[in-house]
């Protein structure tokens, strides 16, 4: 089950392009506040245009790309294909709904809660983010909390609004 949307804007002057792909029967309620939220984190750290393809799949096919293009034989919840340059910031992100919904069980988070951890963790390390070291670890753990923060906050005012 392949579907996709993209939603191609100006957001807050930030020229912004977000394809949704579903390969699975996830999907998104609303792909606007996600694109939103998203621009919203990228613009927070610095970023210029903000250009994302991001693909939703199981555990297989996400398993699949970990070994054509990683090398690597084991189960992942993202791959982030980076294509950035500076500041305008480009990338594939593939996610498994099957390793988010099973993290979310193992440290005893909502799914919501989880995905949006993942999702920006993709996009921090478009911005120059790490998670080699222990220290680039925790770094990345603050942005990924100051971002999922961001979403609550951003979805609050949605909410208002309507």
């Amino acid at each position: 089950m392949a579907s996709s949307t993209v939603l191609n804007e100006y957001i807050c002057g930030m020229q912004v392009a977000i394809a949704y792909l579903y390969e699975t029967d996830f999907a998104l309620t609303d792909e606007q506040i996600y694109t939103d939220w998203l621009s919203a984190c990228a613009r927070g750290y610095g970023a210029k245009s903000l250009h994302l393809d991001i693909a939703f799949m199981n555990d297989d096919a996400l398993f699949a790309l970990n070994i054509k293009y990683l090398k690597h034989d084991t189960l992942t919840d993202i791959i982030t294909f980076d294509d950035s340059v500076g500041n305008d910031i480009r990338a594939n992100i593939a996610i498994s709904i099957d390793r988010v919904l099973a993290n979310a069980k193992a440290f005893s988070q909502a799914f919501e809660t989880e995905l949006l951890r993942v999702m920006s963790h993709g996009l921090l390390h478009c911005m120059q983010f790490d998670d080699k070291t222990e220290a680039d670890k925790k770094k990345m753990r603050a942005a990924e909390e100051a971002c999922i923060k961001l979403f609550h906050v951003e979805h609050k005012m949605i909410n208002h609004v309507s």
